[in-house]
């Protein structure tokens, strides 16, 4: 048995808190509200993000971010993007023994560009950063509680740390591939969160199966050739973490990205969305960021390029589909893994 803290009690992060419960680690979850604490602890249900599902008796919750620190042998960060950095920053105030770092969340920082990895090393002590661990990969929360078979990959340059995580999570449905390519994981995990916004949006206008199809082939596409530019191995983005991630959150209703894109696409507006969500949009921070990093790394990412023009630029969402079909001729696989 394992001592895990749970950073963060949202859907993913509970569903998380399930797996390693029912493999018999003693799991505590975090959460900033008492009355959610007090719920996942007593009542052994999370009702805003998981309804109608039964948590182990076993698992137990916290508000107290020192208990919940100190309980730790390992860190499960599962905290959206814009909270990571402080979270992190909190946490290593409180350590007072070694600990492992992995991180569950999928986005980029649009202010400093950087993966989740490199915030969390800005914030640790330099002891604890190599082996920092991330965990990612086709897994809609929803599903795992309800013990659908679901396969994920952890990745880490020490491949120690990610073969003592993967035997942390192992079940007879719950199985993790270990990766050496950090960066490939973690930006498949981001970037396929920018397509899945597209893809509600083309099913929102209207638009059927072709179309979702060309946006899943050529979002790879985008994703490849930026992942590629950026250090990470082509080879990761045919894999759980990139394929097979991309695909379940451009057709799941359980993903939140196609479902604020097909609101967008209906023609809500994105204040409107992200108020009726109620939940934060990783993908709409990481369009932006996205935007950015194809500018910096000079990186053809005409999709991207869309969205963000939806989403930041005030293009209705026909309009910019038009776009997209009326650019210039191209040869596909010249442009697929073309830099």
């Amino acid at each position: 048995m394992e001592k895990v803290s749970i950073f963060g009690a949202g859907s993913w992060g509970t569903a998380l808190a399930v797996v390693l419960a029912e493999n018999g680690h003693d799991s505590l979850i975090w959460t900033r509200r008492a009355e959610q604490a007090d719920e996942i602890h007593n009542q052994h249900t999370n009702n805003r993000y998981l309804p109608n599902v039964k948590l182990p008796e076993n698992l137990n919750s916290t508000s107290e971010l020192n208990v919940a620190v100190q309980h730790a042998k390992t860190i499960i960060l599962a905290v959206p993007t814009v909270a990571m950095r402080e979270t992190c920053r909190h946490i290593q105030e409180l350590l007072t023994e070694p600990a492992i770092f992995v991180h569950v969340s999928k986005g980029i920082d649009p202010d400093s560009l950087e993966r989740i990895s490199e915030i969390i090393a800005e914030e640790i002590d330099e002891t604890l950063r190599e082996a920092i661990v991330v965990l990612s990969g086709p897994s809609h929360a929803e599903e795992v509680v309800l013990r659908h078979p679901t396969t994920v990959a952890v990745a880490s340059s020490n491949m120690e740390a990610a073969e003592q995580i993967q035997d942390l999570f192992m079940s007879n449905y719950f199985r993790v591939y270990t990766n050496k390519d950090v960066i490939g994981v973690e930006l498949g995990g981001a970037l396929k969160n920018v397509i899945a916004l597209a893809a509600g949006i083309s099913d929102g206008l209207g638009y059927g199966d072709n179309a979702k199809a060309a946006l899943i082939t050529r979002g790879l596409a985008e994703i490849t050739r930026l992942g590629v530019k950026m250090g990470a191995d082509q080879q990761t983005f045919s894999g759980l973490t990139g394929l097979g991630d991309l695909v379940v959150t451009c057709t799941s209703v359980h993903s939140r990205n196609w479902r604020a894109g097909n609101l967008l696409g209906k023609g809500q507006s994105l204040e409107r969305v992200t108020e009726e969500m109620g939940m934060v949009i990783e993908g709409v921070r990481t369009t932006k960021a996205s935007f950015q990093l194809a500018q910096q790394f000079d990186v053809n990412m005409p999709l991207t390029e869309a969205l963000y023009s939806i989403l930041f630029g005030g293009v209705p969402p026909k309009q910019a589909v038009d776009q997209l079909m009326t650019r210039g001729k191209k040869q596909e696989i010249d442009t697929f893994f073309g830099i």
